[in-house]
């Protein structure tokens, strides 16, 4: 059986969890990573995410697969890196925007890349964050297929349907929109939700009050800031959108409690309670 070299530029939650999905696969992988983090390459040597590390973006141009899991500023500079790849060389990006990403990429070696945003995660992050199943049963989305060589797309699909992913495609201007109300606009009130109360109450009231309704909200405030930013900044005008149109929403809710008008606002609630009868 041959083996196929899969390159990891990034070695946190996404790459990490990435690494320990497909070494459950009965194919004969090898990993090579990379990461800016010195402590990031050795724990993630040290948890057997990848069988060596290496500095040199040419390493990785040997292999068959390039996955880039790192913040997605970060994808677009290091595209500009990866100059003269082989023809059969897959790159695959999980960036969490995808329009600005699938623009970026030099023309040159547009065909080789494959952008797709697998929706999953968690709010920690580094090596040690990797879990096993953090993709089986996710939706992953795939971006302007149409800018991809036929043989990259039929790579990525491969992928992440072997390790139990259902595969979404669309294309990269529609993504974004949609993760700007189902994804970032999420962050954003969680962040705002951790530091409206940090600014009230006193850390001993949150510790003896603060129930699960709270801990599950203010969750993902936990994310880290470094990533999110780069998110927000490529997705600003979807995601104002988004929270344009939330606001709207609170604001409904203020004015129905001010005015105790109860039976509209037990109606508003109802409405919202139909969003689980699709999830």
């Amino acid at each position: 059986m041959s083996i196929t070299k899969v390159g990891f530029i990034g070695l946190g939650l996404m790459g990490g969890s990435l690494s320990i999905a497909l070494k459950k696969l009965p194919k004969d992988y090898y990993f090579i990573g990379l990461d800016h983090n010195k402590e990031h390459c050795k724990q993630a040597l040290e948890l057997n995410l990848v069988d060596e590390i290496t500095n040199s973006l040419d390493k990785l141009k040997e292999c068959d697969i390039i996955i880039l899991s790192i913040p997605v500023d970060g994808i677009i500079s290091v595209s500009k890196k990866l100059k003269n790849l082989p023809e059969k060389c897959t790159v695959i990006d999980l960036g969490s925007t995808k329009e600005k990403i699938s623009n970026s990429i030099p023309s040159d070696i547009r065909k080789n890349f494959v952008t797709a945003h697998p929706m999953t995660g968690t709010e920690k992050f580094g090596p040690s964050a990797a879990i096993d199943n953090l993709y089986k049963d996710k939706v992953v989305v795939l971006c302007d297929l149409e800018k991809s060589e036929e043989y990259q797309v039929k790579v990525a699909k491969s992928l992440f349907d072997d390790i139990g992913m259902n595969i979404v495609c669309m294309n990269a201007k529609e993504h974004d929109r949609h993760a700007a109300f189902i994804s970032h606009m999420p962050h954003a009130l969680s962040y705002a939700l951790a530091n409206s109360v940090l600014q009230q109450e006193a850390s001993d009231s949150i510790l003896n009050l603060a129930g699960g309704g709270f801990k599950d909200m203010s969750r993902i405030a936990k994310s880290s800031p470094t990533m999110w930013e780069d998110i927000f900044r490529q997705n600003k005008t979807n995601l104002l959108e988004a929270i344009n149109t939330f606001q709207s929403e609170l604001k409904k809710c203020e004015k129905m409690v001010e005015n105790e008008e109860w039976q509209s606002l037990n109606n508003w609630m109802s409405d919202a309670n139909k969003l689980h009868n699709i999830l």
